[in-house]
């Protein structure tokens, strides 16, 4: 028990002749305090009210909020989205989308094809040179 209430109840106990006590100050229904009093009173916690929460707000449970921020999986939506359209995108597109997606850099790049150089043959044959020897030089 509060000392407030021991002091109440004792009042209430009290003979009507008896004084009060000297040099305690007692307070009045109407004094300074009383406001506060009469509005702590007003807002103390019953056997149904739980401090623990916001004015307003109702306790959830945590198995509620878990299963509400539980991830959820759309693949299978998004699939069946996908496979049921009727517009198809021609193969030159999507693979123009896909190399403007891929990454810039040079680790990212496909491979180039290297091309086959051709042996650095001659054209002319050894015919051709000693016809041409024989026109510049003059010799037999």
């Amino acid at each position: 028990m509060s000392a407030s209430l021991l002091r109440r109840g004792l009042e209430l106990l009290e003979t009507p002749g008896r004084g009060k006590a000297p040099g305690v100050q007692q307070r009045g229904p109407g004094g300074p305090r009383a406001a506060g009093a009469a509005r702590r009173r007003k807002a103390a916690p019953g056997p149904g009210r739980s401090r623990a929460t916001v004015k307003g707000k109702a306790v959830k449970s945590a198995i509620e909020e878990y299963c509400k921020k539980k991830a959820v999986d759309h693949l299978r939506t998004n699939l069946q989205y996908m496979t049921n359209g009727r517009f198809v995108a021609d193969k030159a597109v999507t693979q123009q989308i896909l190399t403007q997606n891929r990454g810039r850099k040079s680790k990212d790049r496909p491979p180039e094809k290297k091309t086959k150089k051709k042996s650095e043959g001659t054209v002319f044959t050894e015919e051709d040179f000693r016809k041409f020897e024989r026109e510049y030089f003059g010799t037999a």
